[in-house]
């Protein structure tokens, strides 16, 4: 069958060469003109994998949607309000769009499908993949399980049967936003997990883990979705398989830059570090964005995330770790482990 990928990054690059190496599928990558297109487009190749000759290549995002039934996209989280606009022009019909990104609109608290929804004919289907595995282990052959979750259940059953294999079982999940909304928060608690790292107090990851997904459950709750779905493959899931890895973006970021805003007392200088940071892991870290998204909404449904808050206020307010840390062991004592 053919698969179009919409996108050149690490993850859309490890998306063609699944569909193209593992299901030997046909597959058309689209990509902005300039680097990094031109170059993977010209060697094949990144700093993770090596994609076959089957694979083709084109700037023309409508030559990109006419190509197949089934569009993965994986862009950068922020891009797809535009991106979601950009593809409505081509007036696509009958598609199954798989989101392949974890992140929340930072300045709307918007969840991805939802902006693509509403944007493409109501006749395309839009589902998400998520889950845990990193693109360097899947290439070295080591297998994982992920989730596939939607409105539309026998889209999501369809995308399944399409796309299984022997390296990634695939699991249906029966909560949008529940998947959604968890697998974008990993990436905020991942950052977290990199600010432990870096402050040398790893001893304190199962502490985050468990109250850190306490959080995310009962935002997922106040949005509607169901509280079950936190300690699943969309956000416990991943997040377990990010706690400690080093090819994390997030947890790399986290511990980069804590050791970085050591030699800078000014909080202004610090998020100046972003960009070098950045480049320093390689990519974005989308947690950088997500953890404004998850401030605006806990403020909106009323949800209390000190943890989310926290790391919030660390990047963006120049908060200093050594106050917010105090200041999480010092709240009120007594209250039961669980209380939704």
């Amino acid at each position: 069958m053919k698969v179009t990928i919409l996108g050149c990054g690490r993850w859309a690059s490890f998306h063609a060469w699944y569909q193209a190496e593992v299901l030997k599928n046909e597959v058309l990558i689209w990509g902005l003109e300039g680097e990094p297109f031109a170059s993977l487009a010209r060697t094949r190749k990144n700093d993770y994998l090596k994609l076959p000759k089957t694979v083709t290549f084109t700037n023309d995002l409508g030559e990109a949607l006419g190509f197949s039934n089934y569009i993965i996209v994986a862009i950068a989280a922020q891009a797809m309000p535009a991106f979601s606009k950009q593809i409505s022009e081509g007036k696509p019909k009958g598609k199954t769009f798989v989101l392949c990104m974890k992140g929340i609109i930072d300045k709307t608290g918007e969840r991805l499908s939802v902006v693509l929804s509403r944007e493409v004919d109501k006749s395309n289907n839009v589902v998400i993949w998520v889950g845990p595995g990193h693109v360097q282990e899947f290439v070295g052959g080591q297998p994982n399980l992920m989730l596939i979750a939607g409105e539309n259940q026998k889209a999501v059953e369809d995308v399944i049967c399409k796309f299984k294999s022997h390296l990634i079982r695939l699991y249906e999940g029966d909560d949008l936003i529940g998947a959604e909304v968890g697998a974008a928060a990993k990436n905020v608690l991942g950052i977290m997990a990199g600010i432990l790292d870096g402050a040398h107090l790893e001893s304190l990851k199962g502490a985050l883990m468990a109250r850190g997904i306490y959080e995310v459950a009962r935002l997922i709750v106040a949005m509607g979705g169901k509280l079950i779905t936190a300690y699943g493959l969309s956000h416990l899931g991943d997040f377990q398989a990010t706690l400690y890895s080093e090819n994390s973006n997030n947890r790399k970021f986290g511990e980069v830059f804590f050791k970085q805003k050591g030699k800078h007392n000014n909080p202004a200088i610090a998020r100046t570090l972003f960009p070098t940071i950045v480049g320093h892991c390689g990519l974005h870290a989308e947690g950088l964005d997500t953890s404004r998204a998850l401030h605006l909404l806990a403020q909106k449904h009323r949800v209390d995330m000190p943890i989310c808050r926290l790391c919030y206020e660390i990047l963006h307010e120049g908060k200093e770790f050594k106050d917010g840390f105090n200041e999480l062991f010092t709240r009120e004592h007594g209250i039961k482990e669980f209380r939704f």
